[in-house]
């Protein structure tokens, strides 16, 4: 039940935006009670923070098995991470339009807490450790390090992802299928900064 929720809240929010969206709309959706909702989530705002912590947490768990294959180059994993990161953008045009929406709040509200600002903080936090893992099997393995600090790529790799499925999202042509992954894989390069 609480996954037919959180996906007809993502529909929903999709279609409609947060403000505009009801409750009896994703219970609706889901085909449920809006006391279905209330029994899982407690309330409307409690629904978004779940549904951005199921979003970031799938996207984030997309991105390690993409570079799990630690027997292959950094370069090599980077190229495999853009390229599944870009079939996952395409997948997932209701959370990218839920979370520029997001994005928009936090900006206009000034705010520097909230669900979605802690939760981008958390998955920021994850991407540089294991930017960071993976630049350290690297370089014990005789491998030179990118010029960048893992906390930077960790934000460069966030903001391709989201400007890039952004992109597609609006015309898919102009953002070849392979970009994402190239670009990674140059940065993976020494001296690349």
């Amino acid at each position: 039940m609480r996954r037919a929720l959180l996906d007809a809240a993502a529909r929903v929010f999709a279609r409609r935006g947060i403000d505009a969206a009801s409750v009896d709309d994703v219970a609706a959706d889901a085909g449920f009670t809006k006391g279905a909702v209330y029994s899982n989530f407690g309330s409307k705002d409690d629904l978004v923070a779940a549904l951005v912590q199921d979003r970031v947490s799938a996207y984030l768990e997309t991105g390690l098995a993409a570079v799990s294959d630690t027997g292959t180059t950094l370069a090599e994993r980077a190229r495999s991470l853009g390229d599944r990161l870009t079939e996952a953008g395409d997948e997932q045009r209701d959370w990218h339009l839920l979370f520029l929406e997001l994005w928009q709040r936090s900006v206009r509200s000034g705010t520097t807490d909230g669900a979605f600002l802690e939760r981008r903080r958390e998955l920021h936090a994850a991407v540089t450790a294991a930017v960071a893992g993976h630049l350290d099997q690297a370089t014990a393995r005789g491998g030179a390090r990118p010029a960048l600090p893992p906390e930077e790529i960790a934000t460069l790799l966030m903001a391709l992802a989201n400007g890039l499925a952004l992109e597609r999202h609006v015309d898919r042509t102009s953002v070849p299928d392979d970009l994402f992954g190239r670009v990674l894989a140059l940065l993976m390069e020494p001296g690349s900064a």
